[in-house]
Parts: structure tokens; C-alpha cells; sequence
């Protein structure tokens, strides 16, 4: 027993020794082989966290590695300051899809003509008269005519010229009515009125004489003297030419300055089941397509039709497609009256309101204009 405990004392002494060498074998003074020793203590405290499986630093290290390195200072002091590995790098998220801007449709020019007008649709299906051939048509320069009458016209007198003049400003000079004050448009849903018949009202702020209103307007601004008859002569629709005769000769025997009348009126066009359609400018189809509707049993027609003619030119030249073809019939539509009398249609009954707002201000414009008033 006893020669067994000197052993184990002398083995023990050995390994002090050994690990006291070890410890201490770089130091060059008593002092660091004396805190080499005190630091060699990190060895047994490494192997106690190795227990608790707490590695120092979090450090993913076999135990013969970190024996290895507890047995020298410089290496254990090293180990120490290594980094820490990068935490795992964080996945990607997905970023939220921002919501990109839509391309929106270029707008329509905005012009004066179209301020105030919002071009609701309406719903119903539009078309564009454009005519081309010549066979079904008289033409003068870019006007077509359809003849429905028994006269041949003579298109050297669509010149350009007329009798009718304005005359003192300080007077009236155009007088508007309308021979069927009724007619109205289709309206957009929210916008509709009070129906009197079928596409008419009594509603003087949705049917013909709205419509008259802007043309006075514009007028105006051309610094031309308006009168504005704003009877409703259809209530009795047989009737309605007569009292329309009655109304402008009436204004021109109490106005001799007088010298246009313009009867507004607005068109129908329907298919067999009774489908309305709008007809539209095809250059901007917010504009409703216009005609002018021209009598010729009275001897003076042909001094009404040069000035429908030269109107319909001058509209054409900035709005090619805004006119449907000159209408001429063997009728009189009053224009017996005098020689500036205009029967106008705006639109047909498929059309918006606004449509034919649009296009009454161009037709304004443009009659001003042939006229040789200037916008003031």
C-alpha cells in the first residue's frame, strides 16, 4: 500500500511539474511565470464549461483542441479574441409589390369650347357620316350636297359669298328659335329629365333651348348682337312650322337689323327595333355631327344655300368630319324670311346632351367666323 502511494505521489509530483514547465516555459521573469501559471487555471475552467456544454465564446471546438490550447497562454489569450462567426446571414423577404402607376389614356385637347362639359357616355352605339363618292352627291370644294329637290346647283355661285350682311352692332342681328324647342338628347345615367314626348322635354336647360343658349353665348364673345327666342312652338308638333313663321316674322318686322335667323333643331336616327344612335366627329368624337337642312320652294333659295355652303366649308377646314352633308328639299322650313336663314341640326337623338353643347359652340365659332365678326 505504501509502495503504491509513493507512486502515485511521485506520478502526481511528475505532472505538476510537467504542467508547471508547460505553463511557464515562455516566461522570462518570476512575475509572468507566475501569472502564466494563474492563467494555465483557464484549462480547468474550460473543461468544466465543456461539462455544462457552455464552449467559450460559443466556439464550436473538439475538447483535444481546446486541451491543446488551455496548455498555452499566448494560444488560449489568441483564441479568446478570435470573432465571433457571422450570425446566418437573414433570408430574403419579399418586398411588398408597390403599386405601380397605370397608363392612363392620353386626354382628349381640352379647348374653350369644352369647358364645362363632362362627356359622360350614355350608352348608346355612335357613327360617323364621312361622305366620299361622288355619285350620290353634288360637290363644291369639300362640301357635299344631297340634292333631294327638283333644282340642278349651279356650284360655281357656291363661292363663298352671300347676300346677307350683318348689320349695325349696336342692333340685333341674329335671331335664334327653334321650330321643335322640345327635342332632347339621351342623357347619362343620374342626368336624365322629365320626358313631354318621345326624346323631348319641356326642360329648358336639357332640350333645344339649351342648346340655342350656347350658340347665343358664343356668338357673343364674337361681339355679334343676339336675340334669343326661347318659346317652345312644338306642344302641338303640326302646328310647330306655323308658329315658328309667325314668331320670326314677327322679330324681324319689330328688328329690320336683323339679318340671320338660325332655327335649331337636333336629328333622329334609330334602327328598325327603334335603337337611337349617336352620329360623332370622327377627329373628336366628344363633337355630335351637325347638318344644315335647306329648303328651296320659295325663289330665293339659292341666296340661302351659298351662305349654308360657305359656312359648311369653313366648319370643314378646321373639322373635317363635325358636318353630314347639305341637305337640300323641295320644302320651305320659313326660310322664305329672309336671305340668312339657317335650319341647323345639332346631334340626333342618340346624342348626349353635352355632345351637342360641344358641337353647337364649334358651329357658333365657325358661323361667326364665315360671317367676318373677329372674337373679341
Amino acid at each position: 500500500m505504501k509502495k503504491f502511494l509513493r507512486r502515485s505521489g511521485a506520478a502526481l509530483l511528475a505532472a505538476c511539474t510537467v504542467w508547471v514547465v508547460i505553463a511557464t516555459v515562455e516566461s522570462n521573469s518570476v512575475a509572468a511565470a507566475a501569472t502564466a501559471l494563474r492563467d494555465s487555471f483557464h484549462l480547468p475552467t474550460a473543461l468544466m464549461r465543456l461539462e455544462l456544454g457552455d464552449l467559450p465564446g460559443d466556439k464550436e471546438m473538439s475538447l483535444s483542441t481546446l486541451l491543446c490550447l488551455g496548455q498555452s497562454p499566448l494560444l488560449w489569450a489568441a483564441y479568446g479574441q478570435l470573432p465571433e462567426e457571422d450570425p446566418p446571414a437573414a433570408k430574403p423577404q419579399p418586398v411588398p409589390a408597390q403599386p405601380q402607376p397605370q397608363p392612363q389614356p392620353a386626354p382628349a385637347d381640352e379647348n374653350e369650347w369644352t369647358q364645362g362639359l363632362s362627356f359622360t357616355d350614355n350608352g348608346a352605339p355612335s357613327q360617323t357620316v364621312i361622305p366620299t363618292a361622288s355619285k350620290s352627291y353634288t360637290v363644291a370644294g369639300n362640301v357635299y350636297i344631297k340634292n333631294s329637290s327638283d333644282h340642278t346647283i349651279d356650284t360655281s355661285l357656291l363661292d363663298g359669298t352671300f347676300p346677307a350682311k350683318l348689320g349695325d352692332s349696336t342692333q340685333p342681328q341674329v335671331l335664334i328659335l327653334h321650330t321643335h324647342g322640345s327635342e332632347a338628347y339621351t342623357m347619362p345615367a343620374g342626368e336624365e329629365y322629365t320626358p313631354s314626348g318621345s326624346y323631348r322635354t319641356a326642360d329648358t336647360e336639357k332640350n333645344m333651348i339649351r342648346v340655342g343658349d350656347e350658340i347665343a353665348a358664343v356668338l357673343s364673345l364674337y361681339g355679334i348682337s343676339v336675340l334669343h327666342d326661347r318659346q317652345i312652338h312644338d306642344t302641338d308638333y303640326n302646328s310647330a312650322y306655323d308658329k315658328s313663321y309667325d314668331s320670326a316674322a314677327a322679330y324681324l318686322q319689330k328688328y329690320p337689323s336683323l339679318s340671320f335667323v338660325l332655327d335649331i333643331h337636333r336629328d333622329a336616327i334609330s334602327d328598325a327595333d327603334g335603337k337611337q344612335y349617336k352620329v360623332v366627329s370622327e377627329e373628336d368624337p366628344r363633337a355630335a355631327q351637325l347638318s344644315i337642312v335647306m329648303g328651296s320652294n320659295y325663289s330665293a333659295w339659292m341666296d340661302n344655300f351659298r351662305l349654308a355652303a360657305a359656312v359648311q366649308a369653313h366648319l370643314l377646314k378646321d373639322h373635317p368630319t363635325l358636318m353630314r352633308p347639305i341637305l337640300l328639299r323641295p320644302y320651305g322650313y320659313n326660310q322664305s324670311l329672309c336671305t340668312g336663314y339657317l335650319l341647323v341640326e345639332v346631334g340626333a337623338a342618340g346624342n348626349s346632351l353635352d355632345e351637342a353643347i360641344y358641337s353647337a359652340r364649334l358651329f357658333a365659332s365657325a358661323f361667326a367666323e364665315t360671317l367676318g365678326a373677329a372674337k373679341k
